[in-house]
């Protein structure tokens, strides 16, 4: 059961989507078209492992001081290198950062619809599925794209080789996958993001309008956006 069904017309918008889909450019409308408040689930995550912070003691403890920089903060190219070439490494690192992001964005949650009188929440966690968060959210959108453009986004981005770009999107779920494991009781919306900026932004307009409702399984829009 979501977080957001214990309480009185709260809905929260749980945006996720594989690495380099699209999801900023989702928040940032959300945000400056129709000044919805953002939780970023990325953000929090880089707290968890500011200098000082216990987790970031946990990795120092198992990678010993070459994960940091020469300042004490996290070595974060050296972390990446290590938690996309070892599965096992990757699943002990989010174990420890995943339990604090949670906690955070449930009390800023409550903060935000206590304090702020917040109808709509978005909440942006790419790893929502693979961290079993889907029930801080009241809804899903989950944006997806072919994944050859997967690719050159992430390639262009990030200045990746292939191999490199390919290991980070195979670290993650499928969008079928993702799809499969979203409990039936929460509404999946899918954003098709392999066109136009427009046609984008028209699927987040109707999603927030809550009018479009597709098969999760089919990211074909073809026949809602002519």
């Amino acid at each position: 059961m979501s977080i957001a069904s214990h309480e009185n017309h709260l809905r929260v918008i749980g945006l996720t989507g594989g690495i380099a889909m699209g999801k900023s450019q989702v928040s940032h409308y959300l945000s400056h078209v129709y000044q919805l408040p953002i939780l970023d689930a990325d953000l929090y995550a880089r707290q968890a492992v500011l200098s000082g912070s216990p987790i970031l003691e946990a990795m120092v403890n198992r990678y010993g001081t070459e994960i940091l920089q020469s300042d004490g903060t996290l070595n974060r190219n050296r972390l990446s290198h290590i938690i996309f070439t070892h599965a096992t490494e990757r699943t002990w690192v989010e174990s420890q950062i995943h339990p604090w992001v949670r906690d955070r964005l449930t009390q800023d949650i409550c903060l935000l619809q206590t304090n702020q009188g917040a109808a709509t929440i978005v909440v942006v966690i790419p790893l929502l599925v693979e961290a079993k968060m889907t029930n801080l959210a009241s809804e899903i959108w989950l944006v997806n794209c072919p994944v050859e453009h997967q690719l050159n986004r992430l390639r262009q981005r990030d200045s990746l080789t292939i191999e490199l770009a390919t290991n980070r999107i195979r670290s993650q779920l499928s969008f079928e996958e993702k799809c499969q494991l979203i409990p039936q009781d929460i509404p999946i919306f899918v954003l098709n993001n392999s066109s136009t900026l427009s046609f984008l932004y028209q699927q987040v307009d109707s999603c927030l309008r809550n009018v479009l409702h597709q098969d999760p399984i089919n990211p074909d829009f073809s026949h809602t956006f002519p």
